[in-house]
């Protein structure tokens, strides 16, 4: 027997494996009987997205169309790209955009670091007992109805609420703050800092525990101090999350929840409240006109994921973290 046949022995042949689509279907047979509860599991997400997000895409359409309910999404007549064309040349086009973009800005300067400032700071709470309480009446707001707060900001911007009798403490005079235009987005961002600071700080928390004690050990051998330490370990150890939260922030930019403007906002004010999303509400909900606020929506749609695209394809280039 040759030495070439004895250095195989008792080694096993490489098995053979499928090639193209026969191998790696069977690869995913496999899979699937191995981890059969989890795939049974991950088919109710898929369910949802597949009934309440995809399936729904279909009636699109109607932004290309002036769609009718007693003719249906088909049978109504096509006008292409009219509605569009009518927004984009309405009086309201720039209003609407400059509102939108100015509120997300706003949230983007000031309440974006909101979380992380106030994680930072609980990170630096050395009691447990005073964490665990500022937590917790920072947690708080979030639980409470959107209909609850918009009420409560209603009545404290009265004449006689709460905040005219804090300004009449600093000698100012008192007005109904909600029917001043000028004031709508500063007390629309600062009472969404209230309501999410606290829920947002969680993950930020959650990032804080993956850094390696050890880090702060060896800055403390360096001499550097508790706000060099947070400059030069906590923040870069939290930096990965807070630019995913960031690109997703981009992603969202042409998007101000409705329910907050409508129930804010009034006839005087419409100037620097109205946005798209409270446009399509009146234009496709209170005005049933569907094909013209589809048409909207989708633009408004469009630019979000462009944006997206821009903000990952940008965070990848500068420090190589992003969504895919």
């Amino acid at each position: 027997m040759s030495e070439t046949t004895v250095s195989l022995q008792g080694k096993q042949a490489p098995a053979k494996r499928g090639s193209g689509l026969s191998g790696y279907m069977a690869m995913l047979k496999k899979d699937f009987f191995k981890n059969k509860y989890l795939y049974v599991l991950a088919l109710f997400g898929l369910a949802y997205y597949l009934i309440f997000c995809y399936v729904p895409m279909y009636g699109v359409i109607i932004a290309f169309k002036n769609y009718a309910p007693t003719k249906g999404i088909m049978g109504s007549p096509w006008v292409g790209l009219d509605h569009f064309t009518g927004f984009f040349q309405s009086f309201y086009f720039w209003r609407l955009l400059r509102n939108t973009l100015l509120i997300n800005v706003y949230e983007l300067i000031f309440a974006f670091p909101a979380p992380i400032i106030l994680a930072l700071l609980l990170n630096e709470v050395r009691k447990a007992f005073f964490k665990r309480m500022v937590q917790t009446v920072t947690y708080l707001p979030h639980f409470v109805s959107i209909v609850v707060i918009c009420g409560m900001i209603v009545d404290f911007s009265r004449l006689t609420g709460l905040f005219n009798q804090i300004i009449g403490l600093f000698g100012g005079e008192a007005a109904n703050l909600l029917l001043d235009p000028s004031l709508f987005r500063t007390i629309f961002v600062a009472s969404g800092i209230w309501q999410g600071v606290g829920w947002g700080s969680i993950i930020y928390l959650a990032a804080l525990t993956s850094i390696d004690t050890q880090l702060y050990d060896a800055a403390t051998v360096d001499g550097a101090n508790r706000w060099k330490q947070m400059w030069h370990v906590t923040l870069p150890g939290i930096m990965p999350t807070i630019v995913i939260l960031l690109i997703l922030q981009f992603g969202g930019m042409m998007n101000v929840g409705f329910e907050k403007i409508i129930l804010l906002y009034n006839s005087q004010t419409y100037e620097t409240a109205d946005v798209i999303s409270s446009f399509v509400y009146r234009r496709g909900l209170l005005e049933a006109n569907y094909s013209y606020s589809t048409a909207v929506s989708l633009f408004n749609s469009i630019v979000n994921f462009l944006l997206l695209i821009m903000a990952n394809r940008l965070s990848r280039k500068i420090n190589d973290t992003s969504l895919w």
